[in-house]
């Protein structure tokens, strides 16, 4: 018995190319359309008056500074509503505010700003170009109202233009070996050429010559432990000492000055 075979499928109609055409145009020109709406809608939204920012809430340091004197200072400077503000504009409004170091802005919807604050501690005062700045822990250089620290007590720096952070360190390093001697350092000098001056609460100054930071302090260490010996001995105070000598400092006690054995001048 003969077994017929199957008849094989018709292929699918190709659909018109013209029908294809529309097809292709009716999905493009809805695309546009959605599009268009998009952008209607997002300008509606940064012109529409419920997005105009409203408030800014302040957290973080405020020690320096109260809230609304902080907002008083930025405000005026911020642009557009919760969706067109330039966030980083924004950042740099607030850190342009006195005693603020670095701020933190976010949007909270749907008309506020949030701003975190990190204010200046300071550390020193600065007078590397003739006019005087602060100096915060970080020994970064920044401008405030000097009586705003006028009662801080604070030490001074005086050097080239970029070596603040170098000289708060020396200074956290030399303030205690003189505090051995019950003396404060209350000014350290680094001349354009690298050479250290100490500046003492009593008056005394102390010539620290050039080297690494090391080397300062090693001298310097040399010299507190041996002129409380000779402060004792003729019961004078310390008016000047140079340390730039070899195995030795040259000295100078009120009244009497002497150079220690052994010691030649550093050229």
């Amino acid at each position: 018995m003969a077994t017929r075979r199957p008849r094989p499928a018709a292929p699918p109609a190709q659909t018109p190319f013209d029908v294809r055409l529309m097809n292709g145009a009716s999905a493009l020109l809805f695309t546009l359309a959605l599009l268009a709406f998009g952008a209607l809608v997002l300008g509606w939204a940064l012109r529409a008056p419920m997005f105009s920012l409203q408030g800014v809430r302040i957290d973080g340091d405020v020690a320096r500074n109260s809230a609304a004197t902080i907002r008083a200072n930025a405000m005026p400077r911020l642009a557009g509503n919760f969706f067109s503000i330039d966030l980083v504009r924004a950042q740099r409004a607030f850190e342009s505010v006195p005693w603020v170091r670095r701020a933190a802005v976010q949007r909270v919807w749907p008309d506020r700003l949030a701003v975190r604050l990190e204010e200046h501690r300071v550390a020193a005062w600065w007078q590397g170009d003739g006019n005087d700045r602060l100096v915060n822990l970080q020994g970064e250089v920044f401008e405030a109202n000097p009586g705003d620290v006028e009662d801080d007590d604070l030490p001074v720096l005086r050097g080239p233009e970029g070596s603040s952070a170098a000289m708060l360190a020396m200074h956290r390093r030399l303030a205690p070996a003189f505090a051995a001697l019950e003396l404060r350092l209350e000014r350290l000098t680094m001349s354009a050429r690298g050479s250290w001056r100490a500046e003492l609460d009593s008056g005394a100054e102390v010539e620290l010559g050039r080297g690494s930071e090391a080397e300062v302090l090693a001298r310097t260490e040399a010299f507190v432990g041996t002129v409380g010996q000779l402060t004792t001995r003729y019961q004078r105070p310390l008016a000047y000492a140079d340390l730039r000598h070899a195995d030795g400092y040259a000295l100078k006690l009120r009244g009497i000055g002497t150079l220690a054995p052994g010691a030649t001048t550093k050229k």
